[in-house]
């Protein structure tokens, strides 16, 4: 049950020691050289390396020591230097590490600063939307949401929002529940086993109802009540649209960011109108119409959360008392009581008395006293309203034990009966055996075997006593600690009352309860954590001011300065030393005189050097040791202009390193050659012929070994000859080797030649002077000797031309029939061949007409035979026979023959005359 407090205590014993850093195989951690740190300090502590490793550096050391010697190269050797060298490693890594941390702690101070100011901006930021649609509907007006923004502002507060269960700090990325009616965030696996615990604890007072009844379990901080099916299970924001809200840096922890939307309260029929927020709900902002308390003035426009007002006129209603009016300006609810006195005569009207105004009806100390209608009692009631009554002795009487009635006048009792009483005793087991009585019936006097309260013993006694044996409880109390130790108890043991006593969550106070199973309520003390000069608080709950960072102090650090400035720079109140000082030192330097731009440098941390050394990595090293002590000025760095060896620029050196210098640029000045420079780098170059030219190359640059690199004239592929020199190249005189116009013949032509010619003379020289072998677009070869571009297209070559039907032939140049210029037309004889042939088609298109007209008759009366039936099976059917001309029966071979001959006729006629 206490599991969630050990690990907190767990948690609390563990803040200061240096946590656990996982290493590798070799000793090396994983975690970098910081993984070694303790929490809270700015001292490095070194991961120790494997126990193998450690155990060959101690062997390693202690075989070292005993010879006094260097150790063989064996296997174990190599393994302790590798021991060692890791061991160095790890050395020169904290050592980086703690000069890294130094840097830090020098910076911390204006670094959360600037942090602090960047959080403010982003937190204003997310507050100022959530209170924008607020803001919106009314105007601007939020001096209503203070309550509201101190919930926004402790969410956003690193340790304000506080679970009182468990003691610790709610996270952003934490399930959290809110309660209802405080308002209290809580983790949501602290709520459910609060929860599950207090039902418990009400279910095991009692055994015999233990866990049927529905009991309600409380909020830890208001004790608001909640039924077990409220018992929270999943993750809501808070107005309770979204499950399990996503984490967003720019939203409110905890929220969906989208409109509230919850009833206000008490409700008026409006809906919230900020954004998912934790805390109350602010008053409603609408605009309503509305009237005073004794709606005699006229409506006016009021805020919905202030819609009720008095117009401080006279209220005018009726009292109570019926004649008066009530006095009092315009008030809410029901008048008060009448202020007046006035005589008033009691129920009975017997007596009379000053009495208020606001109880006019009053019941006086005296008996009715008036005549019964029997005429024989009188009323005995105090002072009533109405009838008295009949007379309570009239009518049908009963004896005392109720078993017989009598009808007698009023004037005279009810006897006895005679017979038993039998009315059940006080015992409720036993009746009364006496006779119809009146009064009492007597005690039981009966005895019986009677069994003491715990049910262990039994003894025969009075019925009337009770008994109680002498047997004390064993059996433990609801807190399961102490024994009930009650005399005969039922089972129904009493909760403890002793005092609980056990340390609270805080660790600064004990639990004033009574003794208790479970965990104990949270301190409900709060403390104030305040900055270092006390201006700035903040209140939390006990047990948080050792984990909870100081408020911020906006008021300036007024300690002293430490070093030779009369004022230190300004910063905010803070904790431990002043930072560095930033200001220029100013100190006038001694051997150029000019003031040292650096910070100040007179209280630097420096690493206390000859310390004792750890003899190897078992050995627990001492944390590094840093004094503060004033630092040399560093070099003048004042800039001096200086002109480089060799006069390219002048450059601003620091004033400690001013001298010649070489700008590492080339040279650049022009050789003899002329057509090439120095690439010496920036040197000092003396005078030439008298005069000191930035361009002219001296006796110190280098001299041009380069052969000539000067531009060929245009087709010329050769180098020149000569070494690099001055002027133009001389001509090329090589042979230049070319191909023909036509590209079949290789020329061999001067290289100056072709360089210098126009396009006549290249034409010339590149013509091999034989006929043309390229073919022209008629399929005919040019005529031309070997040109260039296009041949010209004037073939004169004779072709053949015939008529359209084949028959006439003629011989013509080529380059008129390609222009079109001349044709071949059919003559008579032509034509007459053509209708023979039309004449010979016609004839068998009629032929092939008849044919197939025949066909279908006879296709047609066969069809009309099968229409009329058959005969019989023994007559032969009427046959008649159509004798087939020769035309008919050969014409599918005659056509084809007579098709053929004449084919071979036209053929003959057309092509036989040439």
């Amino acid at each position: 049950m206490d599991a969630w407090r050990q690990v907190a205590a767990g948690r609390g014993r563990a803040r200061g020691r240096a946590a656990a850093v996982p290493s590798s195989g070799n000793g090396v951690p994983l975690g970098g050289a910081g993984g070694g740190r303790v929490k809270g300090s700015g001292n490095a502590v070194p991961s120790v390396p494997s126990p193998g490793g450690a155990a060959t550096l101690a062997a390693s050391g202690r075989r070292q020591r005993s010879t006094g010697g260097e150790a063989p190269q064996t296997p174990g050797a190599s393994a302790e230097l590798t021991s060692q060298r890791k061991f160095e490693e790890i050395k020169k890594a904290n050592e980086a590490a703690a000069r890294k941390l130094v840097e830090e702690n020098c910076s911390s101070s204006s670094s959360e600063e600037e942090g602090d100011e960047d959080l403010e901006g982003k937190q204003g930021k997310i507050v100022a939307n959530t209170f924008i649609s607020y803001t919106t509907h009314t105007d601007g007006d939020i001096h209503e949401l203070e309550r509201t923004k101190q919930y926004l502002n402790e969410a956003f507060q690193a340790g304000a929002m506080t679970c009182l269960i468990c003691i610790a700090s709610v996270k952003r990325n934490q399930a959290v529940w809110s309660c209802s009616g405080c308002f209290c965030i809580f983790h949501m696996p602290c709520i459910q086993k609060w929860a599950k615990d207090s039902q418990f604890l009400v279910s095991s007072v009692t055994d015999e109802d233990f866990g049927k009844k529905d009991y309600p379990w409380p909020c830890p901080k208001c004790r608001f009540e909640y039924k077990r099916s409220e018992t929270p299970s999943r993750y809501y924001c808070y107005c309770g649209k979204v499950e399990d809200p996503p984490l967003d840096p720019w939203l409110v922890p905890h929220s969906c960011g989208q409109v509230c939307e919850r009833e206000f309260k008490p409700p008026c029929g409006h809906k919230c109108l900020l954004l998912c927020h934790p805390g109350p709900c602010p008053p409603c902002p609408k605009m309503i119409t509305t009237t005073c308390y004794c709606k005699k003035a006229k409506p006016i426009p009021r805020r919905c959360s202030a819609k009720q007002w008095s117009c401080q006129l006279p209220c005018g209603r009726k009292l109570l008392c019926g004649q008066h009016r009530c006095e009092n300006p315009c008030h809410a609810g029901t008048c008060q009581p009448c202020p007046r006195v006035s005589r008033q005569k009691c129920v009975c009207g017997k007596k009379e008395a000053e009495r208020s105004c606001a109880s006019p009806v009053w019941h006086c100390d005296q008996v009715c006293g008036k005549t019964l209608p029997c005429g024989n009692h009188t009323c005995e009631q105090v002072c009533h309203v109405g009838a008295c009554g009949a007379c309570p002795r009239s009518g049908k009487r009963s004896c005392p034990c109720q078993k017989s009635k009598f009808s007698l006048p009023c004037t005279e009792d009810v006897p006895t009966c005679g017979d038993s009483c039998d009315k059940v005793l006080e015992c409720g087991i036993h009746r009364c055996s006496q006779r119809c009585h009146r009064g009492p019936c007597e005690t039981c006097r009966q005895e019986v075997e009677k069994q003491c309260r715990c049910g262990k013993h039994t003894k025969r006694m009075p019925c009337h006593k009770p008994y109680l044996c002498e047997t004390k409880c064993i059996k433990m109390r609801d807190c399961q600690k102490h024994q009930c130790r009650r005399k005969c108890c039922p089972g129904n043991c009493l909760p403890c009352d002793q005092n609980c006593g056990r340390t609270l969550g805080c660790r600064n106070h004990k639990c004033p309860s009574v003794c208790h199973r479970g965990s104990c309520y949270p301190c409900p003390e709060t403390v104030e954590v305040r900055c270092n000069c006390g201006n700035a608080k903040v209140t939390v709950p006990c047990g948080r001011e050792r984990t909870t960072r100081p408020p911020k102090c906006k008021e300036l650090c007024s300690r002293p300065p430490t070093c030779h400035h009369t004022s230190q720079e300004k910063h905010r109140c803070h904790f431990g030393s002043c930072p560095p000082c930033h200001q220029p030192c100013q100190k006038v330097l001694e051997k150029c005189g000019h003031s040292c731009p650096a910070s100040c440098h007179d209280q630097a941390l420096v690493k206390q050097t000859g310390r004792h050394q750890p003899i190897g990595p078992w050995e627990q090293p001492a944390e590094p040791a840093f004094i503060q002590t004033a630092l040399p000025c560093p070099p003048c760095q004042v800039p001096i202009p200086v002109e480089c060896l060799g006069k390219h620029e002048v450059s601003p050196l620091p004033c400690y390193a001013v001298g010649p210098y070489s700008c590492k640029r080339l040279c650049g000045r022009m050789l003899s050659c002329q057509n090439h420079t120095c690439m010496k780098e920036c040197h000092q170059v003396t005078q030439v012929d008298g005069c000191t030219g930035k361009n002219k190359a001296g006796p110190e640059c280098l001299q041009c070994e380069e052969g000539c690199s000067k531009p060929r004239p245009l087709g010329c592929p050769h180098p020149c000859v000569m070494p690099c020199h001055p002027g133009k190249c001389p001509p090329c005189v090589q042979m230049l080797r070319l191909k023909c116009h036509c590209k079949i013949t290789s020329l061999y032509v001067e290289c100056r030649k072709i360089t210098t010619a126009d396009i006549n003379e290249k034409n010339l020289l590149s013509c091999c002077k034989n006929q043309c072998p390229k073919e022209l677009p008629c399929g005919h070869r040019c005529k031309e000797v070997c040109h260039p571009g296009e041949c010209p297209f004037n073939c004169n070559q004779k072709v053949k031309l015939r008529c359209p039907c084949k028959r006439i032939k003629r011989e013509l140049p080529c380059n008129k029939i390609r222009e079109n210029q001349v044709s071949v037309e059919c003559d008579a004889t032509c034509k007459e061949m053509k209708r023979k042939a039309s004449e010979i088609k016609e004839a068998e298109a009629n032929a092939a007409l008849e044919e197939e007209k025949r066909r279908q008759q006879a296709e047609l009366e066969a069809f009309e035979n099968r229409l009329k039936g058959r005969r019989k099976k023994n007559k032969k059917r009427d046959e008649v026979a159509v004798e087939l001309s020769v035309w008919q029966k050969y014409k599918s071979y005659l056509l084809p023959v007579f098709g053929v001959m004449v084919a071979v006729l036209v053929w003959y006629i057309a092509y036989g005359v040439d």
